[in-house]
């Protein structure tokens, strides 16, 4: 099924809305769905719409957040998100953070008590949309085993970044410390594909290809992936004072309760490093000669972080968003949704 991006936002936004969301914040959760599918992350699109409803639903997302913003330093700063929706609570917190990197050359920004964010590369464009280096990340609950373990206790824990050039174009990466997303596999179930099997392992540690028995995700890299995901949570957990490791609270455990996430913000403003003009001169020489490289059997060239998923998203900006059928038929419904995610074992069947 194809929809407009136009389309799918007001599909996303009207679903929110009718669960309790406020419009405001409604919208900015909707842009932040469609951004992730129009460049092909379906997995943080509109197939989360359901679950985000019914924790709204059911209490679990505060829609009459009190926000509250303290900056703690020249640089420095707390986001207080009371829970709300946390799509919105990142752009509003990121936005501060840039207007910090504007006057003060840096902004370190943790963003404490907010619900799911999505799509990171969202945030960190915000910050190349202004001329500024954005990296964010953030913690998510245990679904990882790490390195030479069998039990999970860390999240997927992403990372992104983006910086700007002299022209439209930017450099975006949006990475999960492990092989791959949570999302990745839901996104594999709903279309009832395999699975590479170095994603993930089954009920007794071993690896698989089929989506519907994973019970652990495997961390990138082995060693490399386990210690940055554990950098993430120690930079968006326990430096904030928030729940951290294997105590991170649960996608499904309990859709009444708050998750009480974090997460964290830097904005780097280049021109208290060196010349604005030529940083970005020189990230766009770097794109070019990235291109420029002679590419080996099987890819048709070497392309810079995030040129493919902008490809992705001028191609359905043009021709539409491709979603699947089911997701559809839920958005265009009269439900705001069928009870199926409170309890539920994440790697449930």
């Amino acid at each position: 099924m194809k929809v407009t991006a136009k389309e799918l936002g007001t599909l996303i936004s009207n679903k929110l809305i009718k669960a309790g969301l406020d419009k405001e914040h409604a919208n900015v959760v909707a842009d932040v769905l469609v951004h992730a599918d129009t460049r092909g992350y379906h997995s943080h699109g509109a197939m989360r719409v359901e679950y985000y409803a019914e924790r709204i639903a059911k209490g679990g997302i505060n829609t009459s957040p009190v926000i509250q913003f303290e900056k703690t330093g020249p640089t420095t700063a707390i986001f207080e998100g009371d829970n709300g929706a946390g799509h919105y609570m990142a752009k509003e917190a990121m936005t501060e953070a840039i207007k910090m990197a504007k006057e003060n050359g840096i902004a370190v920004v943790g963003v404490k008590n907010i619900s799911h964010s999505g799509a990171l590369s969202y945030f960190v464009e915000q910050a190349a949309d202004e001329g500024l280096v954005g990296i964010s990340m953030c913690q998510s609950d245990p679904m990882v085993v790490p390195f030479g373990g069998k039990e999970p206790y860390y999240g997927t824990n992403p990372i992104a970044f983006a910086a700007p050039s002299s022209t439209d174009k930017k450099i975006i990466f949006d990475m999960a410390t492990t092989v791959q997303a949570w999302g990745k596999i839901l996104h594999a179930r709903s279309k009832e594909e395999s699975i590479p099997d170095t994603w993930a392992v089954d009920e007794h540690g071993e690896p698989t290809t089929d989506p519907f028995e994973v019970k652990a995700l495997l961390p990138i890299a082995g060693p490399k992936g386990y210690g940055l995901m554990m950098m993430v949570d120690i930079l968006s957990g326990v430096l904030l004072g928030l729940a951290h490791g294997n105590k991170v609270t649960s996608m499904y455990e309990d859709l009444t309760e708050h998750r009480k996430l974090g997460q964290i913000h830097l904005v780097i403003n280049p021109e208290f490093f060196t010349s604005a003009k030529m940083f970005k001169d020189n990230i766009t020489k770097t794109m070019n000669e990235l291109n420029q490289i002679q590419p080996r059997a099987g890819f048709d060239q070497v392309s810079y972080p995030g040129q493919r998923s902008e490809e992705r998203a001028e191609k359905s900006l043009e021709s539409g968003i491709e979603i699947v059928d089911d997701i559809y038929e839920y958005l265009v419904s009269e439900a705001v949704h069928y009870n199926k995610y409170n309890n539920k074992d994440p790697f449930a069947k």
